[in-house]
């Protein structure tokens, strides 16, 4: 009996935004869209999907305004519509939401993710929690699109949460990432061969991880919109 066809999901962080750059902590309140350099991102993204004629059969994207204006781009390209989802949003900040990064460690200290149960601010997600979200979101668009090929608008800390989740490592394992702004990072779920041992599992594999051939030579520092495990190294002091 022939397997499965794989299920394919690409990540696609969103373009620039104004909170990367401000630096602002960059929830729903915070957020205030894409930067001019974000939009050029999420256009030139666009027109690599169209001219590479990927099949596409589904285009998710976080609600985060960021993320919502950068699947904008994706729709026109692909002519699909955007399915919002709550699930593929970043860490949610909490009361911290919106202050600036200056004001954040005045009143907060810098974060400390040692302790991945800890919100980064009252009211906020804990590092726990965004990885609990991350595996059930991936799971839930695995199992509504077996064997399609998925787009989802998302954020750093949810492509590098992929990686805790799936392959066991990050930033407690001594591993770092840098995801940039309107990269790829392709993901499938895959059924054994007819000719492996049956006890091999299905699983997740790794296809690409952070794809830019489209902004090369736009390319910046991938600065986190929210002070994540994975990034706050980099953020400014």
């Amino acid at each position: 009996m022939t397997s499965p066809a794989p299920t394919l999901i690409y990540l696609v962080r969103h373009g620039q935004s104004v909170a990367n750059v401000e630096p602002i902590i960059g929830g729903m309140r915070g957020d205030a869209g894409l930067t001019k350099l974000g939009r050029e991102q999420a256009r030139r993204l666009g027109e690599r999907l169209r001219s590479e004629a990927i099949k596409v059969d589904a285009l998710y994207a976080s609600t985060l305004p960021r993320a919502m204006q950068t699947a904008e781009y994706l729709a026109a390209a692909l002519g699909l519509p955007i399915n919002p989802d709550d699930e593929l949003q970043e860490l949610r900040p909490g009361e911290s939401d919106g202050m600036s990064w200056e004001a954040f460690l005045a009143k907060y200290g810098r974060p400390d993710f040692s302790n991945p149960h800890r919100p980064m601010s009252p009211g906020g997600e804990s590092w726990a929690e965004l990885l609990l979200r991350v595996g059930r979101a991936m799971h839930r668009l695995r199992d509504a699109h077996t064997g399609q090929t998925v787009l989802a608008v998302t954020h750093g800390g949810f492509v590098d949460g992929c990686f805790y989740q799936f392959m066991g490592v990050g930033h407690t394992y001594g591993v770092g990432f840098r995801t940039a702004n309107t990269s790829i990072t392709r993901w499938a779920y895959e059924f054994p061969d007819e000719d492996e041992p049956a006890e091999r599992p299905a699983r997740w594999v790794l296809l690409s991880y952070n794809d830019i051939a489209h902004v090369v030579d736009l390319a910046t520092v991938a600065e986190p919109a929210v002070p994540l495990p994975t990034e706050e190294s980099k953020a400014r002091s």
